[in-house]
């Protein structure tokens, strides 16, 4: 099955973390990069270790200002720092979205506002010039909002696994499991619920809808704005 219309498919799900480093062990020993032991190195990257079970020092540790970014065993992840704005679209989510190296990316995307593993169709641009892209959506569009993030990602096999320290929200796991051409929604829900077995994550921790949408249902927008938006700008859960 190919994309419509150039846009491209993955499952994703979303749940809130009551224990980061955990879920951190837990991907890590997915991927092989845990730590055996106290002074011994993490596996083929001669980085030593604090103790058993445990990560790379400073993994997991939210960076603040001027601090530098937190770092898993060499190789094993990649930590990020995202700025997303979502702007007022008549269907669908359309956010740009701005990383700490100065770059850009415009991303439109549909995807049900349900718990569970769900289809998602996207499509990305990348730009030189997010700022003044900003400014022209903004007058244009009109901001819904804007999440910030710290996100450490994990690649375990087709899936992007995120870690996410949320701004104003606390800690979350996201899966977006990258179908294959040939692969359908259903395939992708069942690596998708695999992970989060494997993974120790309930069924009741999934979440709906977007960051953004939690952010607004507290009242916050997440940028210079005092108040949220009407209610009716974010969609409802369904199981």
């Amino acid at each position: 099955m190919s994309a419509l219309g150039g846009m491209r498919r993955n499952v994703e799900v979303k749940a809130r973390l009551r224990a980061r480093e955990e879920a951190l062990g837990a991907a890590l020993r997915l991927l092989g990069q845990v730590c055996p032991g106290e002074g011994q190195v993490c596996p083929g990257e001669g980085q030593v270790c604090p103790g058993a079970g445990q990560v790379c020092p400073g993994a997991g540790q939210g960076p603040g200002e001027g601090q530098e970014l937190p770092q898993v065993c060499p190789g094993a992840g990649q930590v990020l720092l995202q700025t997303d704005t979502f702007f007022r679209v008549p269907r669908g989510r359309l956010k740009l979205r701005r990383t700490q190296d100065g770059r850009g990316e415009l991303i439109f995307y549909e995807r049900p506002d349900s718990t569970g593993p769900k289809l998602s169709s996207f499509s990305i641009t990348p730009t030189a010039d997010p700022e003044g892209l900003q400014a022209v959506l903004s007058r244009s569009l009109g901001v819904l909002g804007t999440v910030r993030k710290e996100r450490l990602l994990l690649l375990l096999g087709q899936t992007r696994l995120h870690l996410d320290r949320v701004q104003g929200l606390g800690d979350f796991l996201e899966l977006e499991v990258v179908l294959r051409p040939e692969q359908s929604e259903q395939d992708g829900q069942r690596v998708a619920r695999r992970l989060l077995r494997e993974l120790g994550i309930p069924e009741g921790d999934l979440i709906c809808g977007a960051y953004l949408d939690l952010l607004l249902a507290r009242g916050q927008r997440g940028d210079s704005g005092d108040s949220a938006p009407d209610s009716g700008d974010s969609a409802p859960c369904h199981p």
